[in-house]
């Protein structure tokens, strides 16, 4: 069914087809430049006209040299630039240093910015601009740009100055052992983070921006020599075939990139942990950095990487192995538990020992519901119990959330609604999927799918979805990759580090399933949303 309704998007696709007229690779537009024009009146004029209705937008006008001959312009936006570096580093030098600056009115006009780039401008970057747009975007992303009469070009000169979150220890991915810095908003601050790690000039970090409107920019992180070309180049395609008004956050990009859109199960893998995303980087994979976001993206994703943490490595590896095989239990305790109490007491029941019947049939006596209503009331119960305490404030959330459990789960036995066990079973299967963040988003579906097939057919039911599950897990791909691998298809190589984690004197190598992945023969596995037509390989490569 979801192939159909793919190839149904993909034909709309072709009718309409979406031109990447909104993304720029390193720089590189599809459109034409537009210069900026040489009469500083016109430029003024330009300005205001583009940002009209824009209290924020500051415009001073300068005479500087020799009977202040040369008028200029400087112009930033109000609160994104810093205000103590605009005044030291670019109005000083200009208003006090100029007056000894070799500039006179004989000087051409090229000589004369050179001075102003080279003697005067005291800042780390400055930027010689042709095309009015880009300058416009590096007025807009907090830069000081100076406009020279009778010049075409633009200085831009890197001011930014927006308040930006310190470096701490994410709240998504807390660890025992191991760095506690993270991932901000900054999109310099991630990339230094992770160069902060890999101290190599083969990590590369290829930058372009996505998004009509929002100009939000991304870049291609990977380690050249350890990286497939292959999977590099399929992130640059997809990522060049987006058009969309907007990005403001990277799991908008993950929906546009993903191999299967339709599926439930992610395909692509996230952190704000700059450690965890090093170590990907060495095996081999790419990460995706989103400017204004956390969470850094990194492809391809396997199935066992939601099992896997950084943690893993800092330990001594049985102990590694058996939080591992913990986490591998508390999966399937968290997708099957009520599935498999329904299962027994609908259709199994001679398989559970006398006792434990017996205790079971006593705390469900008088209830007016059966198991699978019961199962199905405390799910949805504890899954808004959960949505409050997310959405609300954190000191009220996390109340919220105890206090409402203990309640619900008391009352909820002594109003004769749900029996004692089936409020233990919520209990635990509740416990078990916070274990395993990545799949949280999937495992409340795996639940109800197989709760119904319980109800349905019993053990029969959960045997027929689990096959279902295994052969749609199988046929999932990540950017080339076998979502499965290296279980299926089985590489023995690479399971040193699957269910168990061998010492680490043992991984001589880096996983087969990551290195050397041929060109991709099957288009179809690719999103529908997307289209390629107008990538130019050349161009990137």
């Amino acid at each position: 069914m979801f192939k159909v309704i793919a190839r149904i998007i993909k034909s709309l696709q072709k009718e309409n087809p979406a031109g990447p007229s909104s993304v720029s690779l390193q720089g590189s537009k599809k459109s034409m430049a537009e210069k900026i024009p040489a009469n500083i009146k016109d430029v003024k004029a330009k300005i205001r006209r583009e940002f009209d209705r824009c209290e924020d937008l500051v415009i001073r006008a300068l005479e500087i040299g020799e009977n202040n001959f040369i008028t200029m312009l400087v112009v930033y936006i109000d609160g994104m630039v810093d205000k103590q570096i605009l005044n030291s580093h670019v109005l000083r030098p200009l208003l006090i240093d100029a007056r000894t600056a070799p500039l006179a009115k004989t000087a051409d006009k090229r000589t004369i910015v050179n001075i102003i780039e080279r003697n005067l401008l005291d800042n780390c970057e400055v930027l010689e601009l042709t095309d009015y747009k880009q300058s416009v975007d590096k007025i807009l992303s907090g830069d000081t740009v100076l406009y020279i009469d009778g010049c075409d070009i633009a200085l831009a000169t890197c001011t930014k100055g927006f308040p930006l979150r310190n470096v701490e220890e994410p709240d998504t991915e807390s660890n025992v052992r191991g760095p506690r810095e993270g991932f901000v908003e900054s999109f310099r601050i991630n990339t230094s983070l992770i160069r902060k790690r890999i101290k190599s000039p083969a990590l590369k970090i290829e930058e372009m921006t996505i998004g009509r409107q929002t100009n939000t920019k991304v870049g291609i992180v990977y380690v050249e020599g350890i990286a497939d070309r292959n999977v590099v180049e399929e992130v640059k395609k997809r990522l060049f075939s987006i058009d969309i008004d907007g990005v403001l956050e990277s799991g908008m990009l993950e929906e546009l990139i993903m191999d299967s859109p339709l599926s439930p199960i992610p395909t692509i893998a996230n952190s704000e942990k700059p450690d965890k995303i090093a170590g990907k980087l060495l095996e081999g994979r790419v990460a995706i950095i989103t400017d204004g976001t956390p969470f850094v993206l990194t492809v391809p994703n396997l199935f066992i990487e939601a099992f896997q943490s950084n943690e893993d490595y800092y330990s001594l590896p049985f102990f590694s192995s058996f939080i591992r095989i913990l986490r591998y239990a508390a999966f399937a305790i968290s997708v099957y538990g009520p599935a498999l109490y329904v299962a027994m007491l609908g259709f199994h029941q001679s398989v559970i020992p006398f006792r434990l019947v017996a205790t079971i049939a006593a705390a469900r006596q008088g209830l007016p519901f059966d198991s699978f209503t019961e199962a199905f009331i405390m799910g949805i119960a504890f899954e808004l119990l959960r949505e409050a305490g997310v959405r609300m404030p954190k000191p009220v959330g996390q109340a919220v959330s105890i206090v409402g459990a203990l309640v619900l789960g008391e009352a909820s036995i002594r109003a004769g609604i749900a029996g004692a066990p089936m409020v233990i079973i919520t209990a635990i299967t509740a416990i078990c999927g916070f274990i395993l963040t990545p799949y949280y988003s999937f495992m409340p579906i795996a639940r109800f799918f197989l709760l119904v097939s319980a109800q349905v057919l019993g053990l029969l039911g959960i045997s027929l979805v689990t096959a279902a599950g295994l052969i749609h897990l199988c046929s999932l791909r990540s950017f080339g990759v076998p979502f499965m691998a290296p279980l299926a298809p089985l590489n023995l190589s690479d399971l040193k580090d699957t269910i168990i984690r061998a010492p680490l004197w043992t991984m001589l190598k880096r996983p087969k399933t990551l290195t050397g992945i041929q060109e991709y023969q099957n288009r179809a596995r690719m999103t529908p949303i997307q289209s390629f037509e107008d990538y130019d390989e050349n161009e990137h490569n």
